[in-house]
């Protein structure tokens, strides 16, 4: 099969396209996916760095992210048939833990995400266990298929189940036209929020208000704080959605508006902000650490979609052979949306 492989960390020269084993069936629950379409995340490019936690042994194939067709299942798989147009849900833990017990894979210490450390979907064939293929939402290309599962899960994470965000409450997006970003903007905008969203592309700006955002600040031209106190009428911001961290997270902090929700699941900008623990506790703020979702929540973002038609934003397509100036779009920050590999196949 044709995939996209390293050889080595490094930059965007390590992604090599080119003939690769295809992956057989290694246990009786496991399903091998013809994929048609895999969506760029962050994440790839961390591992191909060597960034990640958890070292690939070489040469690895990259992406967490995919859709396409059942073409092999392992003999205890009961609830898959060959020919299921699926997409993948590219998360799995040890099986044993109290967390995966009580369905919070997310949680679980030995958590495994694909193309970190077992081959991804940077490849025209993938091995997954049959429990993390589900149908396609009604009404989804492929493409798009490949393009929700990790941004949307971590987004409804925030959203729902750590921000419990209400309809009529003010939200600020950080970050607009990434991948967690509009995603966030999608649910927020369902769920009947207002929307503030700060990009420091005016491109950018304008292209989510076009899709919802009630207020687009630059933040590089103006201090996004005193921005959001003045558009809300000195109340702030009720829930910020910050993947960002580094040297903004104090304004982050100091835009919402008392009791207001903070949700965090990136550090783009650095790991080890300042803090004013002051700000916190006699605001009665709440801060919350999130990353990726539950096999549950999944199911939950699976639902939202169908009755939404919610759909999303892709940025643009590129052919498997071209990954590398895929990445190269994805490390320059010019996208709005997902990046997307569309296999030959």
């Amino acid at each position: 099969m044709k995939a996209v492989q390293i050889h080595r960390h490094g930059g965007v020269e390590q992604l090599c396209y080119e003939e690769a084993p295809q992956p057989e069936l290694k246990a009786p629950r496991d399903a091998i996916v013809k994929l048609k379409a895999a969506a760029l995340n962050q994440w790839d490019i961390r591992t191909r760095r060597g960034l990640s936690p958890d070292r690939a042994s070489f040469p690895h194939i990259l992406g967490s992210d995919g859709a396409g067709v059942v073409v092999a299942l392992g003999n205890e798989v009961r609830d898959l048939d060959i020919g299921d147009e699926i997409c993948v849900f590219p998360l799995t833990g040890c099986g044993q833990c109290e967390f995966c017990r009580t369905d919070r894979e997310a949680s679980c210490s030995q958590l495994a995400i694909l193309g970190e450390h077992d081959n991804g979907t940077y490849a025209e064939y993938v091995r997954v266990p049959a429990r993390n293929c589900f149908p396609i939402p009604a009404g989804l290309s492929f493409e798009e298929a490949a393009a929700f599962p990790l941004v949307f899960v971590t987004a409804w994470r925030m959203l729902h189940t750590h921000a419990r965000l209400r309809p009529g409450e003010w939200i600020l997006i950080r970050g607009a036209g990434g991948g967690v970003a509009t995603a966030a903007l999608r649910l927020a905008l369902d769920l009947g929020a207002r929307i503030i969203v700060t990009s420091r592309s005016d491109e950018k700006l304008t292209m989510a208000q076009a899709r919802g955002a009630e207020h687009g600040v630059n933040s590089d031209k103006c201090d996004f704080a005193e921005e959001v106190r003045l558009l809300t009428g000195k109340h702030g911001a009720d829930v910020v959605v910050d993947c960002v961290g580094g040297g903004s997270w104090a304004k982050s902090l100091a835009a919402l508006a008392r009791g207001g929700r903070l949700v965090t699941c990136g550090t783009s900008a650095g790991s080890e902000p300042k803090t004013n623990l002051q700000r916190i506790f006699w605001n009665h703020l709440k801060v919350f650490g999130s990353s990726l979702g539950s096999r549950q929540e999944f199911y939950q973002v699976l639902k939202f979609i169908e009755v939404a038609r919610a759909k999303p934003v892709l940025d643009k397509i590129f052919p498997l052979r071209d990954a590398d100036k895929a990445q190269q779009r994805m490390e320059a920050g010019q996208q709005f949306g997902k990046i997307v590999l569309r296999m030959d196949n």
